[in-house]
Protein backbone atom coordinates (compact mmCIF):
# COMPACT_ATOMS: atom_id res chain seq x y z
CA UNK A 1 0.00 0.00 0.00
CA UNK A 2 2.85 2.40 0.77
CA UNK A 3 4.27 1.84 -2.74
CA UNK A 4 0.93 2.80 -4.30
CA UNK A 5 0.67 5.87 -2.07
CA UNK A 6 4.22 6.94 -2.86
CA UNK A 7 3.79 6.45 -6.59
CA UNK A 8 0.85 8.87 -6.53
CA UNK A 9 2.46 11.52 -4.32
CA UNK A 10 2.90 15.02 -5.65
CA UNK A 11 4.85 17.10 -3.15
CA UNK A 12 5.45 20.83 -3.47
CA UNK A 13 8.23 22.48 -1.46
CA UNK A 14 8.14 26.28 -1.40
CA UNK A 15 10.20 28.92 0.37
CA UNK A 16 12.84 31.55 -0.07
CA UNK A 17 16.30 31.02 -1.58
CA UNK A 18 18.94 29.25 0.45
CA UNK A 19 16.43 27.63 2.80
CA UNK A 20 17.08 23.97 2.04
CA UNK A 21 14.23 23.25 -0.39
CA UNK A 22 16.30 21.25 -2.86
CA UNK A 23 18.14 19.27 -0.19
CA UNK A 24 14.84 18.29 1.42
CA UNK A 25 13.31 17.48 -1.98
CA UNK A 26 16.22 15.19 -2.90
CA UNK A 27 15.78 13.31 0.39
CA UNK A 28 12.03 12.98 -0.10
CA UNK A 29 12.45 11.89 -3.70
CA UNK A 30 14.95 9.20 -2.76
CA UNK A 31 12.93 7.98 0.23
CA UNK A 32 9.59 7.82 -1.60
CA UNK A 33 10.86 6.90 -5.05
CA UNK A 34 9.62 10.13 -6.61
CA UNK A 35 11.02 12.14 -9.47
CA UNK A 36 12.70 15.27 -8.11
CA UNK A 37 12.20 18.42 -10.15
CA UNK A 38 14.03 21.62 -9.33
CA UNK A 39 12.03 24.58 -10.60
CA UNK A 40 15.33 26.47 -10.97
CA UNK A 41 16.21 24.02 -13.79
CA UNK A 42 13.10 25.16 -15.65
CA UNK A 43 13.43 28.86 -14.82
CA UNK A 44 17.13 29.44 -15.42
CA UNK A 45 19.56 28.74 -18.22
CA UNK A 46 23.34 28.66 -17.95
CA UNK A 47 24.71 32.07 -16.97
CA UNK A 48 21.61 32.84 -14.89
CA UNK A 49 19.57 33.81 -17.94
CA UNK A 50 15.81 33.46 -17.56
CA UNK A 51 14.07 30.85 -19.69
CA UNK A 52 11.50 32.49 -21.98
CA UNK A 53 8.13 32.59 -20.12
CA UNK A 54 6.28 30.50 -22.72
CA UNK A 55 8.94 27.77 -22.59
CA UNK A 56 8.90 27.78 -18.78
CA UNK A 57 5.07 27.60 -18.70
CA UNK A 58 4.97 24.66 -21.11
CA UNK A 59 7.63 22.68 -19.23
CA UNK A 60 5.95 23.46 -15.90
CA UNK A 61 2.55 22.28 -17.17
CA UNK A 62 4.06 19.05 -18.53
CA UNK A 63 5.73 18.25 -15.23
CA UNK A 64 2.79 18.99 -12.94
CA UNK A 65 0.49 16.90 -15.15
CA UNK A 66 2.50 13.80 -14.22
CA UNK A 67 1.23 11.46 -11.49
CA UNK A 68 4.18 11.52 -9.08
CA UNK A 69 6.86 14.04 -8.24
CA UNK A 70 8.49 16.24 -5.65
CA UNK A 71 8.99 19.78 -6.93
CA UNK A 72 11.01 22.38 -5.09
CA UNK A 73 11.33 26.06 -5.80
CA UNK A 74 9.29 29.06 -6.77
CA UNK A 75 9.60 29.72 -10.48
CA UNK A 76 7.10 32.28 -11.63
CA UNK A 77 4.50 33.38 -9.09
CA UNK A 78 1.64 32.72 -11.51
CA UNK A 79 2.69 29.05 -11.85
CA UNK A 80 2.42 28.27 -8.13
CA UNK A 81 -1.40 27.98 -7.84
CA UNK A 82 -1.51 25.28 -10.54
CA UNK A 83 1.31 23.42 -8.80
CA UNK A 84 -0.50 23.59 -5.46
CA UNK A 85 -3.74 22.45 -7.09
CA UNK A 86 -2.02 19.26 -8.29
CA UNK A 87 -0.12 18.67 -5.04
CA UNK A 88 -1.04 15.95 -2.59
CA UNK A 89 1.31 17.44 0.05
CA UNK A 90 2.75 20.90 0.61
CA UNK A 91 5.84 21.91 2.55
CA UNK A 92 6.45 25.60 3.18
CA UNK A 93 9.88 26.55 4.45
CA UNK A 94 9.03 29.78 6.24
CA UNK A 95 12.10 30.85 8.17
CA UNK A 96 13.02 34.41 9.17
CA UNK A 97 14.67 36.60 6.54
CA UNK A 98 17.98 36.76 8.40
CA UNK A 99 18.21 32.95 8.32
CA UNK A 100 17.91 32.88 4.52
CA UNK A 101 20.63 35.53 4.25
CA UNK A 102 22.84 33.49 6.58
CA UNK A 103 22.27 30.20 4.77
CA UNK A 104 22.72 31.80 1.35
CA UNK A 105 25.99 33.38 2.49
CA UNK A 106 27.21 29.97 3.72
CA UNK A 107 26.21 28.45 0.37
CA UNK A 108 28.05 31.16 -1.57
CA UNK A 109 31.20 30.59 0.52
CA UNK A 110 31.00 26.82 0.02
CA UNK A 111 30.54 27.37 -3.72
CA UNK A 112 33.55 29.69 -3.89
CA UNK A 113 35.72 27.16 -2.07
CA UNK A 114 34.61 24.31 -4.33
CA UNK A 115 32.79 22.48 -1.53
CA UNK A 116 29.26 22.88 -2.85
CA UNK A 117 27.78 19.63 -4.11
CA UNK A 118 24.42 20.56 -5.70
CA UNK A 119 24.34 23.83 -7.62
CA UNK A 120 20.89 25.46 -7.89
CA UNK A 121 19.38 24.64 -11.24
CA UNK A 122 22.51 22.69 -12.13
CA UNK A 123 24.10 25.95 -13.26
CA UNK A 124 27.88 25.95 -13.11
CA UNK A 125 28.39 29.66 -12.37
CA UNK A 126 27.74 30.90 -8.85
CA UNK A 127 24.89 33.42 -8.75
CA UNK A 128 26.00 37.01 -8.15
CA UNK A 129 25.76 37.51 -4.37
CA UNK A 130 24.23 40.98 -4.61
CA UNK A 131 21.46 39.71 -6.92
CA UNK A 132 20.90 36.64 -4.77
CA UNK A 133 20.48 38.77 -1.65
CA UNK A 134 18.20 41.20 -3.50
CA UNK A 135 16.06 38.23 -4.59
CA UNK A 136 15.89 36.91 -1.02
CA UNK A 137 14.72 40.34 0.16
CA UNK A 138 12.15 40.67 -2.65
CA UNK A 139 10.76 37.17 -2.06
CA UNK A 140 10.48 37.80 1.68
CA UNK A 141 8.74 41.15 1.26
CA UNK A 142 6.64 40.48 -1.83
CA UNK A 143 6.09 36.77 -2.34
CA UNK A 144 6.02 35.19 1.11
CA UNK A 145 2.71 36.76 2.21
CA UNK A 146 1.10 35.43 -0.99
CA UNK A 147 2.72 32.01 -0.58
CA UNK A 148 1.45 31.76 3.00
CA UNK A 149 -2.08 32.65 1.82
CA UNK A 150 -1.98 30.12 -1.04
CA UNK A 151 -0.72 27.39 1.30
CA UNK A 152 -3.37 28.23 3.91
CA UNK A 153 -6.09 28.06 1.24
CA UNK A 154 -4.79 24.67 0.11
CA UNK A 155 -4.80 23.45 3.73
CA UNK A 156 -8.41 24.61 4.16
CA UNK A 157 -9.23 22.56 1.05
CA UNK A 158 -7.81 19.48 2.80
CA UNK A 159 -4.25 19.32 1.55
CA UNK A 160 -1.63 18.40 4.15
CA UNK A 161 0.63 21.38 4.89
CA UNK A 162 3.88 21.28 6.84
CA UNK A 163 5.29 24.67 7.74
CA UNK A 164 8.94 24.66 8.80
CA UNK A 165 10.00 27.84 10.60
CA UNK A 166 13.58 27.12 11.65
CA UNK A 167 16.65 25.16 10.65
CA UNK A 168 15.99 22.88 13.64
CA UNK A 169 12.46 22.10 12.37
CA UNK A 170 13.78 21.58 8.85
CA UNK A 171 16.50 19.20 10.05
CA UNK A 172 14.10 17.28 12.30
CA UNK A 173 11.61 16.90 9.46
CA UNK A 174 14.34 15.84 7.04
CA UNK A 175 15.67 13.26 9.52
CA UNK A 176 12.18 11.86 10.12
CA UNK A 177 11.45 11.08 6.49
Amino acid sequence: MLEIFSSMSRIVILGNAGGGKSTLARKLGEKRGLRHVEIDRLLWQEGWLLTPPDVYALKHEQIISEDAWVIDGLGSLDSIPARLARATEIILIDMPLWMHFWLAAERQMAWMSGKFEHAPGGISAMPPTRELFRTIWDVDQGWMPTLRELCTEAKVQGKPLVQLRSVEELNAFGNAI
